[in-house]
């Protein structure tokens, strides 16, 4: 829903500033139509249904995987691609994974969303509209920035629209917004984010050289400049920064390069996630026993770590694999 829209209908037609928040309210309860917006008078949904379009993004396709998770791809008003995802766990947990951009101009080698051609940055209400598809369908409870696009490259519709969250049923301190180390975005965000969202740093290599052949971000805001301002976050916010680390097989999953991440990272400071590599095409993805060696060297630094379930990999809807097909291409909903 474009709430900066629906405000300037609403001032239009002289209704009372109340009503955008009454519609607000229903939506983010879960209503799928304005028609079920009770509160509103018949003639004004009608009015609205018109004018003021109850989402920003149309549903292209939409697939489920075996472990439950859910992909919808959506295309925005100007055409462009945007896929989220729902992810749901035996403990409850219902947590929707978010884009930020359509695309990503920072090109990791081993994610396939570098691979698409660069769209935009999404707005408030597209990146809010995503939550709010999987929300009318069942409660949410988490949510993570780690779709589409580098969150701090879109820094004020991200934490606007996470701003937002609470109202949907997702608690601050259930959101999570990553980033690769985009420095100008990760300043504003440790100065000026008073709320308990949560900070996560892809890192995926403690060697430099290495790191920036991976992700070449690096060589623009070197990683120990990066680091420095997590431990930053870490000091004003008393809450540890996760790191994300993907696994590529014969690239950075080696027992010396486990130990050389385990030195970089306080243990006070920051917690590991270890991923899976899922299929891109690009790499291949380290063994389970490689991952297991890997993570037995952190464990023995005391560095926290944990294996990262891998959810919805046979619908291309993994960490690391979200990248649109061409309009017309995509597989329907099985």
């Amino acid at each position: 829903m474009d709430l900066a829209r629906l405000d300037r209908v609403l001032a239009e037609r002289g209704e009372p500033s109340y009503r955008a928040r009454q519609v607000w309210e229903w939506t983010a309860r879960g209503a799928r139509s304005y028609d079920e917006i009770t509160t509103l008078p018949k003639a004004l949904r009608a009015e609205l249904s018109e004018a003021a379009p109850f989402s920003t993004l149309a549903v292209e396709t939409e697939r489920q995987a075996r472990d439950g998770t859910v992909k919808a791809l959506f295309r925005t008003y100007d055409g462009h691609a945007v896929e989220a995802v729902l992810m749901r766990y035996r403990d409850g947990r219902r947590s929707v994974c978010l884009s930020s951009q359509s695309g990503c101009p920072l090109t990791c080698t081993f994610c396939a969303t570098g691979r698409m051609r660069f769209g935009r940055n999404l707005t408030e209400s597209e990146i809010l509209d995503q939550v709010l598809h999987f929300r009318r369908a069942e409660p949410v409870n988490h949510v993570v920035y780690m779709g589409m696009g580098e969150p701090f490259l879109n820094l004020d519709a991200v934490l606007a629209s996470a701003r937002r969250l609470p109202d949907v049923g997702v608690t601050h301190r259930r959101t999570t917004v990553s980033t690769v180390g985009w420095m100008p975005g990760l300043r504003r965000f440790v100065d000026d984010v008073d709320e308990p969202i949560r900070l996560a740093l892809s890192l995926h290599a403690a060697d430099p050289e290495l790191r920036s052949e991976l992700m070449p971000v690096n060589a623009r805001y070197p990683l120990d400049d990066v680091l420095a301002e997590c431990r930053r976050y870490v000091t004003l916010r008393r809450r540890k920064v996760f790191v994300e680390y993907v696994l590529l097989a014969g690239v950075n999953d080696s027992p010396p390069q486990a130990r050389a991440l385990a030195a970089l990272l306080d243990p006070a400071s920051f917690k590991v996630n270890l991923i899976p590599y899922n299929p891109t095409g690009s790499y291949a993805g380290s063994s389970r026993d490689t991952i297991e060696r890997f993570k037995s060297v952190l464990d023995k630094a005391r560095l926290p770590a944990t294996v990262r379930l891998t959810r919805g990999r046979d619908i291309e809807a993994a960490c690391g694999q979200l990248a649109s097909a061409p309009r017309g291409t995509a597989r329907q909903v099985r």
